[in-house]
C-alpha cells in the first residue's frame, strides 16, 4: 500500500512541475502581437459565442427610421469614439494599440455580424478584449440607435476632402 501512494504522490509531483513550468512561460503581456493560431481560435470562439448568446436574449430590432442612425451618431461621439475614432474607421492611438485591435466599424468583418450579434456586443462588451458593455449606462432603443450608426458605417467612406 505505501508503495502506491507513493508513486501517486510522484506522479502527482511530476504533474504539477510539468503545469508550473508550462504556466511560466505563458506571456500576458499585451504588446506582443498575437499569433495567427491564438487570433483564429479567439475569433472563432468568440463568433460562436456571441452569435449563440445573441440568439437567446436579444430580442427584434425596431425599424431603422430616418433619425436612429443620426441618434446612434451622437451616443457614439459621447462613447465610443475614444477607441474607435471619430469616424468609426481610424482607430485612436489608445485603440489601435489594444489587444486584440480596435477593428474599423466599417469593415467587412465588422459588418458581417447581425443586428442581433452588434446590439449584444455594444450592450455587452467582450470580456478580455477592450469592448466594454454600455447596458447599464444606455436604453436599449439607444443601443439600436448605436446598431443602425454601425451599420451606416459600411457604406463607401465619402470622399476625403
Amino acid at each position: 500500500m505505501g508503495k502506491r501512494i507513493l508513486k501517486l504522490v510522484i506522479i502527482v509531483l511530476l504533474v504539477l512541475a510539468v503545469v508550473f513550468v508550462a504556466a511560466s512561460q505563458i506571456d500576458l503581456s499585451a504588446l506582443p502581437e498575437p499569433g495567427a493560431r491564438e487570433t483564429s481560435l479567439a475569433t472563432s470562439a468568440k463568433r460562436w459565442l456571441i452569435g449563440r448568446a445573441a440568439r437567446g436574449s436579444v430580442g427584434a430590432a425596431p425599424s431603422a427610421d430616418a433619425s436612429s442612425a443620426d441618434n446612434g451618431s451622437m451616443t457614439y461621439g459621447m462613447d465610443c469614439d475614444s477607441c474607435h475614432g471619430k469616424d468609426g474607421r481610424h482607430p485612436t492611438e489608445n485603440g489601435r494599440w489594444m489587444n486584440p485591435r480596435v477593428p474599423d466599424l466599417g469593415s467587412p468583418g465588422v459588418q458581417s455580424w447581425s443586428d442581433a450579434e452588434l446590439f449584444w456586443i455594444i450592450k455587452n462588451g467582450v470580456r478580455f478584449s477592450g469592448m466594454p458593455g454600455f447596458g447599464k449606462m444606455q436604453t436599449d432603443k439607444e443601443i439600436w440607435d448605436l446598431v443602425h450608426y454601425v451599420r451606416s458605417l459600411g457604406a463607401p467612406a465619402p470622399p476625403s476632402k
